[in-house]
């Protein structure tokens, strides 16, 4: 009995010693899962917000810089924008167009509101009340065209804007900037009263960097703080305003606003980025993972000590499936970042091609155009937005060499380009706006080939000077044989693409002119951003990681 006793004895503490050892290590595994898991929902939750709004700024970029009104005062200037509005989807509340106005202006915007069948076509504030003649005098800005049209918003146009105590900051704010400005929190009245905010893009007058006016689209902030039911979290944004609190969605699935909670109820917290301003997630776990894997440990050692011999047999098994269960987490968690690296990197570069190819189809399928030619420029840009995608996709978009831009296969006449200059790696960026450009350059060079009786002579050279980091990317393209009177003039898209696009995109400037034998132009613009290494850096981590 003695050595019965000792050897039950010797067992109950063995299987003691083996219960808690084996529920801490539950205790510890199932805390890192339950961790890892609500990680993982939280990344996945405010990549899918940033990228969803990320969405609407690119296409409210986009749209502003594709946007050119006849009049800055036309009550129709929406128009040509509105089958881009709802192709998207964007979930918009009211988009509208606020020009900016001089006293001088107001008859006539006053007559295109009448026109157009606006409920109150007077230039008023924006509570409807009498404009302050004394700000006026200074210029305002009204509301002059909003989309979609019903009764609610019927009644807004004429308004004034800037003396609005959210959104004439917010204004002010994209006027001094010349960038895309997100509001405070607003109730987007008279819509219903939902909370939501206003992005204002400003659309620049091209010669003097001023706006002309601006583009606004409300959202609902339920955008950024739908989830699911069934998620491990519950999501609250930090109310930016002066006020503090949370803002939080109601059982109605309207954002309300929230007392912010107890300090010891420390919630997770993600940055993300709208309309040039910072916002703040709040995401509090909806059960305690601690608790829960204590209470899982708890059992495991009441079990391991009701039968102490079966724990110890299973003790190795278990062991073994933690640690090979531990190696497919943390393996299944690398994979799952290295995947979302990679579908981030692929909508960002799918978008902007979109973006691109919606622009280079707007501008030149405009209206007005002549079909047969316009059917040949959009053939040929779109082919040269192959081929350097192709290049680009062949690098794993890490670059690609300056001189494959000049590929006869992409751009016209390209076997009688003169080419002279270093053989540089221009970034994914640079090389679709560089494709572009000399695609542009090249399908106007031989105009005037019957009428002088001989091909343009073509040089193309670029040159680098300076030291690192100031170095400088200079480019010198020049047709002669040619001439004002046998060169096609340029095209609207083309203007746009030499004067503003391409120089804006490489952060440079450009100019064309004629001299008394040939054609030029000229684009200057830093190396850092001709090269980007930062850029080609992190789509060659994507592609070792991948």
């Amino acid at each position: 009995m003695l050595r019965v006793g000792f050897f039950i004895g010797l067992l109950a503490i063995i299987g003691i010693l083996v219960s808690g050892l084996v529920s801490y290590r539950i205790y510890e595994q199932e805390g890192v899962i339950d961790r890892a898991a609500l990680t993982r929902q939280i990344d996945a939750h405010a990549g899918l917000v940033q990228e969803r709004l990320s969405e609407r700024e690119v296409l409210a970029r986009v749209s502003a810089g594709a946007f050119q009104p006849s009049t800055a005062i036309s009550s129709r200037a929406l128009q040509p924008l509105r089958p881009s509005i709802y192709t998207f989807k964007t979930n918009f509340v009211v988009t509208g167009w606020i020009a900016r106005l001089m006293p001088s202006d107001f008859p006539a915007a006053e007559a295109e509101l009448k026109k157009a069948g606006f409920r109150n076509p007077q230039i008023r504030n924006f509570n409807d009340k009498p404009l302050d003649a004394a700000a006026a005098a200074k210029g305002v800005d009204v509301l002059m065209d909003v989309e979609p049209q019903d009764d609610n918003t019927l009644k807004l146009p004429g308004r004034a804007y800037d003396q609005h105590p959210v959104i004439g900051p917010t204004l002010a704010k994209a006027s001094e900037t010349g960038e895309p400005e997100a509001s405070d929190p607003v109730n987007l009245s008279p819509v219903g009263s939902p909370l939501g905010v206003v992005l204002v893009v400003p659309v620049m007058k091209p010669e003097t960097k001023s706006p002309i006016g601006f583009i606004t689209t409300s959202y609902r902030l339920s955008l950024m703080l739908g989830n699911d039911d069934l998620s491990l979290f519950s999501v609250a944004l930090r109310d930016p305003r002066a006020n503090g609190g949370e803002l939080v969605l109601d059982n109605d699935g309207e954002v309300v606003t929230a007392a912010s909670r107890p300090e010891e109820n420390r919630p997770e917290i993600r940055k993300i980025v709208f309309g040039g301003r910072q916002w703040a997630l709040d995401y509090y776990p909806k059960t305690d993972t601690m608790q829960r894997a204590l209470n899982h440990a708890l059992v495991a050692g009441l079990i391991g000590l009701a039968v102490t011999v079966v724990l110890c047999s299973l003790f190795g098994y278990v062991s073994y499936n933690n640690v090979r269960l531990s190696r497919e987490i943390q393996t299944r968690i690398g994979f799952e970042r290295r995947l979302t690296a990679v579908i981030d990197e692929l909508n960002h570069r799918v978008k902007n091609i979109l973006a691109v190819i919606q622009s280079i189809v707007t501008r030149t399928l405009r209206h007005g155009s002549d079909i047969d030619s316009a059917r040949e420029l959009l053939i040929g840009r779109i082919h040269a937005m192959s081929n350097v995608v192709t290049l680009l996709s062949d690098s794993q978009w890490q670059g690609v060499k300056l001189k494959g831009l000049f590929d006869s296969r992409a751009i016209p006449h390209g076997d009688r380009i003169a080419l002279d200059g270093p053989d540089i790696t221009v970034s994914a960026r640079a090389a679709q706006s560089l494709s572009l450009l000399f695609f542009e350059l090249a399908s106007h060079s031989d105009e005037g080939l019957s009428l002088v009786g001989k091909h343009p002579h073509i040089v193309a050279n670029w040159t680098v000077s300076g030291e690192e980091p100031h170095a400088t990317f200079k480019f010198h393209w020049e047709e002669f044989n040619t001439s004002v009177a046998t060169r096609r003039p340029e095209s609207d898209f083309g203007i746009v693409l030499l004067d503003r696009v391409a120089p804006e995109a490489l952060g440079g400037t450009s100019k064309r002119y004629f001299t008394d034998v040939s054609y030029v132009y000229e684009l200057t613009a830093p190396m850092a951003t001709v090269v980007d290494e930062n850029e080609m850096n992190r789509t060659g981590y994507i592609s070792r990681t991948t």
